[in-house]
């Protein structure tokens, strides 16, 4: 399983949630989903509900985005992913 990060280029919250990511020693994996991918765009938001990026999950479980990690953070949850 796993933390899966999908990003885009050009994304500041997406480079924020890498970075909080490798300062908690959090491993993960990153997927770029491009801008003009339709169906990969489609699939996410019908897997996640969200429209924007980073979309992170941990397993099939939906952390969310940037500012969802950084409340985990505060709240001592990412301790159990590393």
């Amino acid at each position: 399983m796993g933390v899966t990060v999908y990003t885009m280029d050009h994304c500041p919250y997406c480079e924020r949630a890498k970075a909080l990511l490798t300062q908690k020693g959090v491993p993960y994996k990153e997927v770029r989903v491009p801008m003009d991918d339709d169906a990969q765009w489609d699939a996410l938001e019908k897997r996640s509900g969200l429209k924007t990026m980073p979309q992170i999950f941990n397993g099939e479980a939906l952390i969310g985005g940037y500012n969802d990690l950084a409340a985990l953070d505060r709240a001592k949850g990412l301790d159990h992913l590393k």
